[in-house]
Formats: structure tokens, sequence, C-alpha cells
């Protein structure tokens, strides 16, 4: 029974941290977020974020592996209507932009994310996450005659990497609603100069 409680415990604290440094990291970014902070919104110590995170860029890392995996989650649980499943891979696409407007998403994953962990680690992590759905799709387009048969591997790289930058780049602009217009649109004619 201790034992169960103590696990409770340390569950709700870990909890409680990374809660406090998602809303940290989103309103204020990485780089203006002391974890002193962050142990004072979640109401602990700096020993209870030491004994669960190695350092403020664990904890970051963390987050973000939990942000994409949401994030991946909900795509795939939400779903994508369409009348063929390359117009639901397209429109499955667009559900990704949109999530890139969120603050959370934007920030965590977009903005900090490659600038807190490096270029090479972020990709890591964005192709341990999206990857593997995106490549799960492009294998239905091909089955069902809507793409050209071919290795799909090299081809989701090139879509991954398509969409990632589509992504960055609504959440680096100035006017990110624009910049969601404008590059939903570019790749929704890209993913349609594909079809058979």
């Amino acid at each position: 029974m201790a034992a169960t409680r103590r696990a409770e415990h340390t569950e709700d604290t870990r909890a409680a941290l990374l809660e406090a440094a998602r809303e940290l990291f989103t309103e204020r970014g990485y780089a203006g977020t002391g974890t002193e902070q962050i142990v004072q919104r979640a109401r602990l110590t700096r020993g209870a974020l030491y004994h669960h995170f190695s350092s403020k860029e664990d904890l970051f890392r963390t987050l973000l592996e939990e942000v994409e995996s949401e994030l991946i989650g909900r795509l795939v649980g939400e779903g994508a209507p369409g009348a063929d499943v390359l117009e639901q891979f397209r429109n499955g696409c667009q559900k990704f932009l949109d999530a890139s407007l969120e603050p959370t998403v934007n920030r965590i994953m977009l903005v900090d994310g490659p600038a807190v962990l490096g270029w090479e680690t972020w990709r890591d992590l964005e192709l341990a996450y999206g990857f593997g759905l995106l490549r799960e799709y492009l294998e239905l387009v091909i089955e069902a005659g809507l793409l050209e048969d071919q290795p799909v591997d090299p081809l989701a790289h090139l879509l991954v990497g398509a969409i990632n930058e589509a992504a960055m780049l609504i959440a680096h602009a100035d006017d990110p609603a624009v910049a969601r217009e404008q590059a939903g649109r570019a790749l929704d004619r890209l993913l349609l100069g594909l079809r058979r």
C-alpha cells in the first residue's frame, strides 16, 4: 500500500513539473524560463525537479516528446475525412499545419525544439513520432493505386521535410495565419501533383 502511494506521489510530482514547464515554456519560451519559475509554478522544490530530470534541457526534451505524442495521437484519433485515401492524407497534412498555429505546438515543437536540442536531435524526434504515420499513409495511397508504385521511404523523407518546413514557416512568420494559408495551399498542390 505504501509503495503504491509513493508511486502515485512520484507520478503526480513528475506530472506537475511537466505541466508547469508546458505552461511556462509556451508563455515565455525556453530561454525566458528558469528552473526556479518551474518549481514555483508546480509548487515543488528544486530537489524534486532534479530527482525527475537531470537538467532543464532534459525536462524540455521530455515535454517535447509528450507534445509530439499527443499531437500524433490527436491526428490519428480525429482522422481526416476524404473521398479516397489520398484526400484523407492531404487533409491530415492540413490538420498538422493547423496544429502549428497552436501556441504550445508552435513554441515547444517548432521554435524552441530545434534551438534547444539542436537540429539533428530535434529531427530524430520528429522522425520517431510523425514519420511512421506518414509512411503508413503513403503505403495506403500506393496500394490504392493513387500514387505510382515506388519505394516509400525516400518519398516519406521528402514529404516529412516539406511538411516540417511548412510548419516552421508558419511558426516563424510575422503573420502566422497568412503563412498557414499560403503554406497549406502550396503543400496541397505538391501532394496533388503526386497523384497518379
